[in-house]
């Protein structure tokens, strides 16, 4: 018997299955929490543990409440989780309030810790994805995958997929102009293309739409997607653009489809419509989505605001949304924002700077699973360009951007209740 499950049936011993003498509560409101994020992993570590978690959404920003045990006391303070230890009866009173029609809250159970891959090439550093950052800094485990895998049907072995800072059009991230001549470029353009030869693809940008079309039918299937800056745009490029060559020579050695722009299919995006690709292999940009180059706002004035959803009628966007402000930083990336009107009506834009006219944070629904789009590619460095240092997490544990990927990483975790109608 392993060391996990012993400590488990002593909990349960102790405790029984109906009910417990106390409870922990996490609170995530802005006075309380020290360290909004690695309360994640706190909450990620019980679920581990086979334990169950009510994650009170719209409760003092969205707090956790957890059996309690003496271990996970331990564990909240080894990780300088706030935490308070509370009654039955306190539980109780908080979950008959959280439960009244007259508040916008809801109590939703968390049952297990969903299994991560995140998707990233072979030798990326940890601090080149925000995700993958976050998760380690929460202590929340992973495990990264790559084409090979995705193509291998290795994500039906995972709850949840993240991709980053990714070019699925096969034009190495429209970083011709700048680096073409950069050892990393190169370096990194040769070693896609012998990577799409083993996998039995004549160039990267069919390589990439295969795994594209594997990642779309992991979602389709009820897997849970979550991607960043790059990955999100040039992901509902691939598909759209499936069987079109929208590629220059400089890329992929011959000429693009004579006047692909018309034959691109918005039909087969997840997210975004009517968008016009970047035809210039000199232009840093791959389509009309991105609001990089259009953006007027200010740095010192760049934020975006989060939607309120009603917990019990929409608790998908409630817990996607949970945060201690609805005022987030805003942070720049190669696709920083999204333009609203090429975003499809069956997406939800949970995030948006109204003023400029875009979205940041938006999620729908693909076939039986579900997908969300954050712009941008670190919520605490403001342009990140290449080479710059990592970001510290010891310096922004309260992140509220940092949070909005979290939120991501919970949310496949959450009790699947039977649809009202």
């Amino acid at each position: 018997m392993n060391l996990k499950k012993l400590v488990l049936i002593l909990f349960i011993l102790c405790f029984g299955f109906n009910g417990y003498a106390s409870y922990i509560l996490i609170p995530m409101d802005a006075e309380s929490q020290e360290n909004h994020l690695k309360a994640y992993g706190v909450t990620y570590w019980t679920l581990e543990r086979e334990l169950k978690v009510n994650w009170l959404l719209n409760y003092r920003g969205g707090s956790f409440l957890l059996p309690d045990a003496e271990i996970i006391q331990r564990e909240c303070q080894i990780r300088g989780v706030s935490f308070e230890v509370i009654s039955d009866s306190k539980a109780a009173e908080i979950l008959k309030e959280i439960s009244s029609p007259a508040v916008n809250q809801e109590a939703v159970v968390l049952e297990k810790a969903p299994k991560i891959a995140v998707y990233t090439p072979y030798g990326k550093q940890p601090w080149d994805d925000a995700v993958t950052m976050v998760l380690t800094y929460a202590e929340i485990p992973y495990e990264t995958i790559y084409d090979e895998e995705v193509l291998n049907d290795e994500l039906l072995l995972y709850d949840w997929l993240h991709l980053h800072h990714e070019d699925f059009t096969g034009q190495y991230g429209k970083f011709y102009r700048t680096y073409r001549s950069a050892a990393w470029y190169i370096e990194e353009k040769k070693a896609a293309e012998d990577l799409a030869q083993k996998l039995g693809y004549d160039k990267v940008s069919e390589a990439k739409l295969a795994v594209a079309l594997k990642i779309r039918d992991y979602v389709v299937g009820g897997g849970f997607m979550f991607a960043m800056c790059s990955a999100t745009d040039s992901f509902d490029i691939a598909l759209s653009a499936e069987g079109v060559d929208i590629c220059e020579p400089m890329f992929d050695g011959d000429g693009s489809d004579p006047g692909y722009q018309n034959k691109i299919d918005y039909s087969k995006t997840f997210a975004f419509k009517d968008f016009i690709l970047e035809r210039s292999p000199n232009v840093y940009e791959f389509s009309s989505i991105d609001m990089t180059q259009k953006r007027q706002i200010p740095f010192k004035t760049d934020y975006f605001s989060l939607m309120e959803y009603s917990a019990k009628w929409d608790p998908i966007p409630t817990m996607l949304t949970q945060n201690h402000t609805f005022l987030v930083k805003g942070f720049m990336g190669q696709t920083t924002s999204f333009t609203r009107d090429q975003i499809k009506s069956n997406v939800l834009v949970m995030g948006e700077n109204r003023t400029n006219g875009e979205a940041k944070y938006i999620h729908g629904i693909k076939g039986k699973g579900f997908f969300t789009f954050y712009g941008g590619h670190d919520p605490e460095d403001y342009t990140h360009r290449v080479g710059d240092p990592k970001t510290e997490l010891d310096l922004h544990p309260t992140s509220p951007g940092y949070r909005l990927i979290l939120n991501n990483v919970l949310f496949p975790a959450a009790k699947k209740k039977k649809q009202k109608t």
